[in-house]
């Protein structure tokens, strides 16, 4: 597997694969998210995600929404704490279109203030149903937590009282300041000679001016534990238990993210869906999460369960938490659980656009992308050892915050 490279006079970078399959990907991800919001701008970068696809100074709403869905393309789009990423998935004839689009979006669009204020009720709804849906509202109320103070604790929507005061002044103001060419990457995966790829990217995004990024991220310092419990209108007990974990410059990553996926990750056998649902029926939706950042990163598990049964599902939580920091994996152990994790990532990247993303993610941090092989070869290259003193670090019992959902009947 071959990925290929360049640089804008600008500062844009891009990153291409080839593939002889019909359909074309392009992803274009800039690295400013939530994080970046100043005091009073909750929830603007993912309004803006909003707002581009609204007009431009060449192309009506409908005109945007229409130049690749009238040809059965894929537009779509999404915001985190650190990145703002748009994409589509397109026959590769296409490409000239999906660039065209995309950078007339990104450069150009007018933000009319109908529009503003229409998207404004949007967002609200989309406010309103996040907080219907308390299984996903709890990982951002408990990274609220985890980071309280910082901008990374912010939901990335946004509050309803900072949506409502945003302005077309604030959106404009807001690109300025982070939609800059040296944070912003272009990725492609598709049937498309690289050479005629930068042309065309060349003519679309090589006019937008150099304008480097200059004021850095707020630094992160790290707040003690926390354990909250909150009454609520909820049918079950919704908990999170979890800490500060590795940022993405840090090397241990890749153990902290094999540890996850033993513990809680998507296959059936899991750690702790061996001991919780299979072994107790005590939990239906459980599961680990390892999300790194700049500069930190957060691990979390999250159990929905009984009201009632939260204490006996913690211990077990524990125990299994316990296993990990008090003995190294065995032989046999350790090679399935790297196999499950290696055959897990080699099925994420059979999709293409799985892959397109990841590649535009790893250039925007790394400024490379590691082949499959590499990555399986840092996957291989773990010992017992690290994982234990991964687990040591991230799991002690007395660093860990939590925060519960109960059932007011409870």
């Amino acid at each position: 597997m071959q990925y290929l490279f360049h640089t804008l006079p600008n500062g844009i970078r891009i990153v291409h694969r080839n593939s002889d399959r019909l359909v074309g990907h392009l992803v274009v991800m800039v690295n400013t998210g939530s994080r970046d919001e100043l005091q009073g701008e909750e929830g603007l970068a993912h309004f803006i995600e909003h707002v581009i696809f609204k007009g431009t100074g060449k192309r009506r709403l409908h005109q945007v929404l229409g130049h690749l869905e009238n040809i059965g393309a894929d537009l779509n789009a999404y915001t985190t704490k650190e990145e703002t990423c748009i994409h589509a998935s397109f026959l590769s004839s296409h490409y000239p279109r999906a660039i065209d689009l995309f950078a007339d979006i990104l450069f150009n669009s007018t933000f009319p203030d109908k529009e503003i204020d229409r998207e404004k009720d949007v967002v609200l709804d989309e406010i309103n149903s996040y907080k219907d849906s308390p299984s996903e509202l709890i990982f951002d109320e408990f990274e609220e937590m985890l980071f309280s103070g910082h901008p990374l604790g912010r939901s990335i929507l946004g509050s309803p009282s900072a949506v409502r005061k945003i302005s077309r002044n604030k959106v404009i103001s807001f690109l300025a300041r982070h939609y800059n060419t040296d944070q912003i990457v272009i990725s492609s995966v598709g049937n498309i000679p690289f050479n005629r790829l930068i042309k065309l990217i060349t003519a679309s995004f090589g006019m937008v001016p150099e304008n480097k990024r200059t004021q850095p991220r707020p630094d992160f310092n790290p707040m003690p534990p926390k354990q909250v419990i909150q009454s609520r209108r909820v049918f079950q007990t919704h908990c999170i238990v979890g800490n500060l974990a590795y940022s993405y410059a840090d090397s241990r990553r890749t153990a902290l993210a094999l540890l996850t996926n033993l513990l809680g990750g998507p296959a059936m056998n899991s750690r702790l869906s061996m001991a919780l649902r299979e072994r107790n029926g005590l939990s239906y939706n459980i599961e680990s999460v390892y999300t790194p950042y700049a500069e930190t990163g957060s691990f979390m598990i999250y159990l929905g369960i009984d009201n009632g049964s939260l204490e006996r599902a913690l211990n077990l939580v524990y125990k299994e938490l316990k296993k990990l920091m008090d003995s190294n994996l065995g032989v046999m152990q350790l090679h399935t659980a790297k196999q499950q994790f290696i055959g897990q990532l080699a099925i994420s990247f059979e999709s293409n656009l799985n892959d397109a993303l990841s590649m535009a993610k790893s250039l925007l941090v790394y400024n490379t992308v590691d082949t499959h092989e590499i990555m399986i070869g840092k996957i291989n290259a773990l010992s017992s050892a690290e994982l234990t003193e991964a687990a040591r670090q991230i799991f002690r019992p007395e660093d860990l915050s939590m925060l519960v959902y109960k059932n007011r009947k409870a």
